[in-house]
């Protein structure tokens, strides 16, 4: 590779950019740089708080150096950003992380240096938005005096199996030169290979459709659900069923959080109403996921009101606020959907999650956690996240009179639980 031996800046040091900085740090001259000293401070001690990088895969990274100084940043030639794209409050795109570290960077940039973007925006964000920022802070012209890739990041949280160099990476670049050099730099460390698209409109809109297609299909299974309780039969059964068939596609209805799959389908859409249309089945599996924590706060209260359970001023405990099992991340969790309607009903609710830090959460969402494992009696208890903590718990202890176990996962024995989603 043309750049061997060039130095490599990863930009944010998250779920995304840790693992990457990790691993260019095994093999080339890495600096990993995140604006938050605390989280450095942390990382140079060996802790990662989101779980995705042991002390022992930090410590092999001999050519990393954490940093949250900026000077040292401006050595590097090849600058990678992972700095979140999440949506606004109208669910549309919020693209100051990514503007504000396109700014920082072209102040650092030098002739024949490339900047690659790992984070998820829609097609043409590169170009429309990042390049001219970049062009306006550094002075320099885009394709001649500095490039651009893009390679979306397919990180899955919590997952210890489909790691970072597990799965194929798409890659691509401003210029054919530079597309063979981006591509040949991640190919140095993917060791399921990669995929280089023709462009980074190509690349952008790849990832795109990876979250809004899987998005779309869990949209279906809770449209399902709300079907199949009306008509008094078990979700999970249907699917069970069905999915005897070898091609039917096996999906679950659930809660859909996170920083991809609940956000992604609107940079998708925010594009394509910017060349006018206005897509229809995008939005409505977005509509179906988004009102599935309310639905299930209500479903609660009937089947604990059918249970001749008093409302107002009795206790229910939700089990889990990360927005997936055994993880730490709370981006995005619609369980407080399901928090903040229960509330609204008069309920007392209390939250236990043995994986997720109670002060970012409170921080985030402004809610306390128990830090000790909850003691009863509760009215309600609702499994919202299937750690695996949560299978070895006796719920019966925690239960009160009639009270409703309501399992959102299907994940528990069936024999322990009133009502699955």
């Amino acid at each position: 590779m043309e750049g061997k031996n060039k130095t490599v800046a990863v930009i944010g040091l998250g779920y995304v950019g840790l693992p990457l900085a990790v691993e260019f740090g095994k093999r080339y001259t890495t600096i990993g740089y995140d604006i938050n000293r605390e989280r450095i401070e942390e990382l140079q001690k060996g802790e990662d708080r989101t779980l995705e990088v042991s002390r022992e895969e930090l410590q092999s990274a001999s050519a990393l150096t954490l940093t949250n100084d900026l000077s040292p940043v401006g050595e590097a030639q090849i600058f990678i950003i992972t700095v979140p794209t999440p949506v606004d409050q109208s669910k549309s795109p919020d693209l100051t992380p990514l503007i504000g570290a396109s700014d920082m960077i072209g102040r650092l940039l030098k002739k024949g240096d490339i900047v690659i973007y790992e984070s998820t925006v829609y097609p043409g964000c590169t170009e429309e938005v990042c390049v001219p920022v970049l062009e306006h802070a550094s002075g320099l012209k885009y394709n001649e005096d500095f490039f651009c890739g893009y390679s979306p990041e397919r990180i899955n949280p919590g997952d210890k199996v489909n790691t970072l160099t597990k799965i194929k990476k798409v890659t691509s670049g401003s210029t054919p030169e530079v597309a063979k050099e981006v591509d040949a730099l991640y190919a140095s460390i993917i060791e399921a290979g990669t995929h280089l698209a023709p462009s980074l409109k190509v690349a952008e809109a790849s990832k795109a459709i990876e979250n809004a297609q899987r998005d779309l299909n869990i949209s279906f299974m809770n449209e399902l659900a709300l079907i199949f309780e009306r008509i008094g039969i078990d979700t999970n059964d249907v699917l069970e069923a069905a999915g005897t068939k070898w091609n039917f596609l096996r999906f679950k209805p659930g809660l859909v959080g996170g920083h991809c799959i609940g956000v992604d389908p609107y940079y998708l859409v925010h594009k394509a109403e910017s060349v006018g249309y206005h897509p229809q089945v995008i939005l409505s599996g977005r509509r179906v996921n988004d009102n599935m924590g309310v639905y299930v706060a209500n479903r609660l209260v009937k089947r604990m009101i059918s249970k001749g359970v008093t409302i107002k001023g009795n206790r229910v405990l939700i089990l889990g606020i990360a927005f997936k099992e055994n993880c730490p991340d709370t981006r995005n969790t619609k369980v407080v959907d399901i928090y903040n309607e229960l509330r609204e009903f008069g309920l007392e609710v209390d939250v236990y999650d043995p994986w997720v830090d109670p002060k970012e959460v409170m921080h985030e969402y402004g809610i306390s956690l128990l830090e000790e494992e909850p003691k009863g009696p509760y009215a309600g208890i609702l499994v919202a996240v299937a750690h695996r903590q949560f299978a070895e718990m006796n719920l019966s202890a925690l239960k009160a009179n009639e009270a409703v176990v309501f399992d959102t996962k299907a994940f528990l024995d069936r024999s322990l639980v009133d009502e699955r989603l």
